[in-house]
């Protein structure tokens, strides 16, 4: 018994030094495995951020904006930024800039709310130090009046890719979609046939809308006229999103900056003497009161009563607009650029 039982613990033993060193062997494969995907993700830096020692091509494939905002936000060709979502998307980069001779690019990403777009800033901020950016544009509509500090976000968004971190963008870069994207890189860079993404970042959605027959389906164009509450819903503060956006500012003093509150259908003003106008009002003077303290800082309010913003033709819905709206806008923005360079 005594030696039938040894030899049994001597092969459980034995067996159990295999399986450690199995899967010591499988780790250690993983591990090499992980390093070198790593490694061959930061040297062809997918995302064309800058960090990569390698002298690569400029842009990124075409793409969604959010991936492609790293590359477009870093470009030392444009000295002027508009941010926001899709409620400014249709502000024109060409046109604002044969309109005030600065050179823009368009970093929106639809169904952002404020802390993407205040990441965005902070990117392209920190890519323009020297010189300054000559001005930048942000969409403030209602998410930006939320009092929540959190500032919650609704979509996805890789803030990996814009941090300041290098820790952060390495633990970004450990996901499954890059092993799809990596091939997609590789083409680009060695391609002298690639397409490139819009190096300007402008996308014109009304295409998409056409499509979807906005202006044909009797149901849409009768919900544009029901009225809607879009005041923020914030009368009392506090508005943090302001207060980390002035701050954010802070690192560039000369930098012109327009704060945007964007069109709206006549049915998403608020009507006077209700909470909702209240919230609004609020909102308002938050972004109101940075333009009075700030230098070289103006408010280009939309959300006001104008002959264009009754005529259903020009919406799609209560907050996006057509290209005839987008051209008065682009004119506002820009006459409030031009006077601030007086």
């Amino acid at each position: 018994m005594s030696s039938s039982t040894s030899s049994s613990e001597a092969a459980g033993a034995a067996a159990r030094a295999g399986w450690t060193g199995f899967t010591a062997t499988l780790l250690g494969a993983a591990a090499l495995f992980t390093a070198a995907f790593l490694a061959a993700a930061f040297l062809i830096d997918p995302y064309d951020t800058g960090r990569s020692p390698l002298g690569l091509k400029e842009g990124v494939r075409p793409q969604g904006p959010r991936t492609a905002l790293a590359s477009r936000g870093r470009d030392p060709h444009f000295s002027g930024a508009i941010v926001g979502n899709s409620h400014i998307q249709l502000v024109s980069p060409e046109r604002l800039r044969e309109k005030t001779g600065i050179p823009f690019v368009s970093l929106i990403a639809p169904a952002t709310m404020p802390k993407e777009s205040l990441a965005t800033i902070g990117w392209f901020l920190r890519h323009h130090r020297r010189p300054p950016p000559a001005a930048i544009v942000v969409g403030v509509d209602n998410y930006w009046c939320t009092a929540d500090p959190a500032l919650p976000n609704e979509k996805p968004f890789p803030f990996w890719l814009l941090s300041a971190s290098l820790l952060d963008y390495l633990g970004g870069l450990m996901r499954y979609d890059l092993i799809e994207e990596l091939p997609r890189r590789i083409a680009y860079l060695t391609s002298g046939k690639a397409e490139r993404a819009r190096p300007d970042g402008y996308w014109d959605y009304e295409a998409g809308y056409e499509v979807q027959g906005y202006h044909q389906r009797p149901e849409i164009r009768a919900r544009l006229e029901r009225p809607l509450e879009a005041g923020g819903g914030n009368a009392a503060g506090p508005f943090p999103a302001a207060t980390r956006l002035e701050a954010l500012m802070a690192s560039a003093p000369e930098t012109a900056l327009i704060l945007v509150r964007p069109p709206v259908y006549i049915s998403a003003l608020s009507k006077p003497g209700t909470p909702d106008a209240a919230a609004d009002a609020a909102c308002r003077k938050a972004y109101a009161d940075i333009a009075a303290r700030r230098p070289h800082t103006a408010l280009v309010d939309w959300r006001t009563d104008r002959p264009a913003l009754h005529e259903p033709n020009l919406f799609f819905d209560h907050s996006h607009y057509r290209q005839p709206i987008a051209r008065l806008l682009e004119a506002d923005i820009a006459d409030a650029l031009n006077r601030l360079r007086k």
